[in-house]
């Protein structure tokens, strides 16, 4: 089953996760920073860390949103970062950040769609996204874009929301995940679906060794999954060949 934030509207998924991000994009870091108490920020830099010893000068970050991800990969010492997005509002805010932190000469945000990216093949050492593969309309045909624009041996980085498994927190996290994050979500935002969507999106993503699984049956080698607190995230990591 498909996931899409407005459940009324004919508009398939992508045309939809656009429209929610340019809906909530100027209140996106506060909430996003809010509702995760800030860990959000340290899952970010531990996946920057990991990546890198993989020393890429080159990077796609896909689904770049407000441009957190490409920021803090700018500390992998990466001369060439170019984000991308659906959402030109989230573009807008990122630009505003990267002007703010003088990284303008190294990254550079604009238009591109996950599952057709406008670059030649081999393109990038290294692909990163950052809470953005379970927005992908074609989860699979995304992850083979990435794949195909990578350089032999580049590496995938991807984090995203996976689901604890453990008691009590499981239980603490689905009740607040399902009933209070969408309640303050609504209230700061004024979009009444978009985090609504965010725990009902989470539910339908085949998190953990079923994402491997797919990595591996796209032709990924190497790949990884490394749990983040308390299995609430994961870091992804995956080669081409």
């Amino acid at each position: 089953m498909t996931v899409v934030p407005y459940k009324e509207s004919s508009e398939g998924k992508k045309k939809q996760v656009a429209a929610m991000f340019d809906n909530i994009s100027s209140n996106y870091d506060f909430l996003n920073h809010f509702l995760s108490l800030g860990i959000d920020i340290l899952w970010r830099k531990k996946a920057v860390r990991l990546l890198k010893k993989e020393n890429p000068e080159s990077i796609l970050d896909v689904a770049t949103g407000t441009a957190d991800f490409a920021i803090e990969a700018s500390r992998t010492g990466a001369t060439r970062i170019i984000g991308v997005d659906i959402s030109e509002g989230m573009l807008e805010m990122g630009r505003k950040k990267i002007k703010k932190q003088n990284l303008d000469e190294i990254i550079n945000l604009s238009y591109g769609d996950s599952e057709n990216l406008e670059f030649e093949s081999n393109s990038f050492d290294s692909v990163i996204v950052s809470f953005g593969v379970r927005n992908f309309e074609n989860l699979e045909k995304g992850l083979a874009e990435i794949l195909r624009v990578l350089k032999s041996g580049g590496t995938l980085s991807v984090i995203e929301f996976s689901k604890p498994e453990s008691f009590p927190f499981k239980q603490i996290y689905n009740f607040y995940f399902k009933k209070v994050l969408p309640l303050l979500g609504k209230l700061i935002s004024k979009d009444n679906s978009a985090y609504t969507y965010l725990p009902e999106s989470v539910d339908q993503f085949p998190y953990g060794k079923a994402f491997i699984k797919i990595l591996r049956e796209l032709g990924y080698e190497q790949t990884k999954n490394i749990p983040l607190t308390f299995g609430i995230s994961s870091i992804y990591m995956a080669k081409k060949p």
